[in-house]
């Protein structure tokens, strides 16, 4: 069965849970905020899922009076990497802001994150600030965004 990108829903929220406690080792989204952003209309929360398994997740977020949305994150399965799932969701999130209006995405990462940085830049997205101890352990980050205007 071809994977499936769709809305997550509640019953995602167990898997959504165990795919950011795998992933990221700082600032990780718990369970009561993963039902928040399910649950909020400025949060677009968006899964790939196989037969077996959740692949991975993306999340934008959106705010009034703001046609400038944020890349918040995107996260997938360590089985899943290097297939196609980062990009497809990506993509997806790329399309669905330029549709519903937005002028521009941002987006943080850290300075040291080399990998996730190319991928960004292979979508146009250029570093517009330097963000000084930003991330937990004093690590820098990097503002990036892609202006569709």
């Amino acid at each position: 069965m071809a994977p499936t990108l769709r809305k997550a829903t509640l019953a995602d929220l167990a898997d959504l849970v165990a795919l950011e406690a795998a992933t990221f080792n700082y600032s990780q989204l718990g369970r009561q905020s993963f039902r928040r952003l399910l649950q909020s209309p400025s949060a677009h929360l968006f899964v790939l899922r196989d037969a077996q398994q959740l692949l991975g997740y993306s999340l934008l977020l959106t705010r009034k009076n703001s046609r400038v949305w944020r890349l918040y994150s995107i996260a997938v399965a360590s089985a899943a990497r290097g297939t196609g799932v980062g990009r497809k969701l990506l993509e997806h999130g790329l399309e669905l802001a330029r549709s519903q209006g937005a002028s521009a995405i941002s987006l943080e990462v850290k300075v040291d994150n080399k990998a996730a940085i190319e991928f960004y830049r292979r979508y146009d997205f250029e570093v517009v600030d330097v963000l000084p101890d930003y991330y937990p352990g004093h690590a820098d980050g990097y503002r990036m965004r892609l202006s569709f205007t």
